[in-house]
């Protein structure tokens, strides 16, 4: 047994306290605008403002993330040599709050711009930001390997995480509609919601960090941090149970985020109403304040495995739903909607917290350090927040359907409407079937739950 093993389990189950949970959960709220209004608004921003055309737009978006790939495991070395070295990850996380510059920088693109001049602004932008984002997520991720808490602690620390970040999606995913004008959204509207979302974001990843530091000195830190590197990438891309988690989640976050990036389609063009974007994003994001709580309970009861199982079919099934469209009733499809939103808070609750036993398990074993880890499972995040609205934009692509500009209504061909629909329901669900599949070869859980 290694030392760790041979602790107290006080030491190991030692409950945190909730002043220092609050301030580490502080800096999800800003970190939940970059992860929500330019999944929500930028594939729209690019094709109904910019006039880019959807393949176009998709591709925008889906490059930058490439690049996170290699950044994000990179990041997690560097992560891991800071924590080696000083003890702690502070600089990389001061280094991410310049995130909101980038943010705001995303959606102020020149009035000259349209077409593909405008798509590489966005996507220059795209990529400063990613990099900016990946050096403070995966330092705060990070953060719950890093301390000596076991198998249910880490569950609560990233309950409060997940309903702060579950307000900060919620938020900005009402703002951000509502700052850029709503239906007569133009440049202006979009570059003025920019900059009010920035100062908010800068705000709340200070506290975060604040709240780290002091997070970090009311629990024992855990010694195994290791020294990163691609020998260390290469462990963890050789850890099983890392490997089917990982591809698992790279399902689940590529399907929520093509539902992201569909529901300004979906309320204009099949249920003819723009307004309801904001109605539809309450629906998705709002039942996590409520419910995360009740999946922290389920999650105790039955494991993390099983709960997050349960959490996929139940969006699997919602998004069958909002395959009907129109002739189910807005009353029906909105329900639909909260259903996927009770879903997914235990998709954000539960995955997140069953990394840290990966790499608590991996440690145990001589594996290697927290940031390797966790810079993986960020770039697989990137990856879904890319490939989402990819797959959105290749529907729309294959509908048919015709890109504009600020103020225009063009007529949209049948097989476009279909394409909003079916991709906003059918495409989501099949996405998730998947995920569950993959998800079921994860069996570290049982052992986890075990020893905690």
């Amino acid at each position: 047994m290694t030392g760790l093993d041979r602790r107290p389990a006080a030491a190991i189950d030692a409950t945190l306290p909730r002043g220092p949970l609050a301030g580490f959960a502080a800096g999800s709220l800003g970190m939940g605008v970059w992860v929500t209004v330019p999944g929500l608004l930028l594939l729209y921003f690019l094709t109904d403002v910019l006039a880019v055309g959807p393949w176009l737009a998709g591709l925008a978006l889906l490059l930058p993330k490439i690049a996170d790939v290699l950044l994000h495991p990179w990041v997690g070395h560097r992560a891991d040599v800071e924590q080696t070295r000083r003890g702690d990850r502070r600089r990389l996380l001061l280094l991410g709050c310049a995130l909101p510059v980038a943010f705001a920088a995303l959606f102020a693109v020149p009035g000259g711009l349209t077409g593909a001049p405008a798509a590489a602004w966005v996507a220059v932008f795209f990529i400063a930001g990613n990099l900016l984002f990946a050096a403070y997520q995966v330092p705060y991720l990070s953060t719950p390997a890093d301390l000596r808490i076991g198998y249910h602690e880490r569950t609560r620390l990233m309950a409060f995480r997940m309903v702060v970040l579950t307000l900060g999606i919620l938020v900005s995913g009402l703002l951000a509609p509502l700052l850029t004008g709503g239906d007569a959204a133009t440049r202006g509207g979009y570059q003025r919601m920019g900059v009010v979302l920035a100062v908010g974001m800068l705000v709340a990843m200070l506290v975060g960090v604040a709240g780290i530091a002091r997070l970090r000195g009311s629990a024992p830190a855990s010694s195994a941090s290791g020294h990163g590197g691609w020998r260390a990438l290469r462990r963890a891309l050789r850890d099983r149970q890392f490997r089917w988690l990982v591809a698992a989640y790279l399902a689940m976050s590529t399907t929520t985020h093509l539902v992201l990036a569909g529901v300004p389609y979906y309320a204009e063009y099949e249920l003819r109403a723009p307004g309801l974007t904001t109605v539809l994003v309450a629906a998705f994001v709002a039942p996590a304040l409520l419910v995360t709580p009740a999946w922290l309970v389920v999650a105790r009861r039955v494991g993390k495995q099983r709960a997050l199982l349960g959490a996929q079919g139940a969006f699997a099934l919602g998004s069958l739903v909002l395959a009907v469209g129109r002739p189910a009733g807005l009353a029906v499809l909105v329900a639909a909607v909260a259903v996927l939103g009770v879903a997914f808070a235990g998709m954000q609750l539960l995955p997140f917290s069953m990394l840290p036993d990966v790499i608590r398990a991996a440690s145990n074993a001589g594996g290697t350090g927290a940031g390797t880890y966790t810079g993986v499972w960020t770039a697989t995040e990137a990856t879904g927040a890319a490939l989402g609205p990819y797959a959105y934009a290749l529907c729309l692509t294959v509908g048919g359907f015709v890109a504009s500009t600020a103020g225009e209504s063009p007529v949209q061909p049948d097989a476009a409407l279909a394409a909003v629909r079916y991709g906003f329901g059918l495409l989501p669900a099949v996405a998730m079937l998947a995920a569950l599949l993959l998800q079921r070869r994860y069996t570290l859980d049982a052992t986890a739950r075990a020893a905690s």
